[in-house]
């Protein structure tokens, strides 16, 4: 059996929030926008739903962008957002808060006696003069079972994960992850 829906293309659509449709309350799957061909049902992604229904309201200026798909057998269009922008909303505010970048430093012997304590003053002292000690967290561990390659730490960008790297290479990634965003 082939994919029952055919991707056309990606969009971008601004309307006005008319509301929240199917799910229960937090949960919602779908938001109304009001555009001026009509009003369109917009799925949204597992990950916004909860923080969307909570922060926007009825009648707000959004800009949606989306994957539209076509039904193959019955010809109807379904639309999906990827990212939901308050378009009257301080820049700040329209974005969903990113989680925070998080180091994660083992203070257990086999690292301290190899290096972890000149580790860690060595890169809060990386992050202070470059700015960043704001923008991660620092967290102490307990081993974290690599001890061949001691002192161990790792950095947790989104969904990245980088083990065993430099203060400076650190400083460096975070400060590209955080010009990305």
């Amino acid at each position: 059996m082939g994919n029952k829906y055919l991707t056309l293309s990606e969009l971008n659509l601004e309307g006005q929030l008319l509301g929240f449709v199917g799910g229960e309350p937090g949960k919602y799957k779908y938001l109304q926008l009001a555009v001026p061909s009509g009003n369109v049902d917009i799925k949204l992604p597992k990950e916004l739903r909860r923080l969307l229904s909570s922060s926007l309201v009825p009648g707000q200026q959004l800009r949606i962008c989306g994957h539209s798909k076509v039904d193959s057998r019955t010809s109807k269009i379904k639309i999906k957002a990827y990212r939901v922008t308050p378009i009257d909303a301080c820049p700040k505010q329209d974005l969903p808060p990113q989680p925070k970048a998080r180091i994660m430093v083992c203070q257990k012997g086999g690292c301290l006696k190899r290096g972890g304590k000149g580790l860690l003053s060595e890169l809060e002292k990386t992050l202070c003069d470059r700015g960043l000690l704001d923008k991660v967290t620092i967290e102490y561990t307990g081993c974290q079972k690599c001890c061949g390659s001691a002192p161990n730490c790792v950095l947790h960008l989104g969904k990245k994960k980088y083990k065993n790297i430099h203060p400076d290479a650190i400083a460096s990634l975070l400060e590209s992850h955080l010009t990305s965003e």
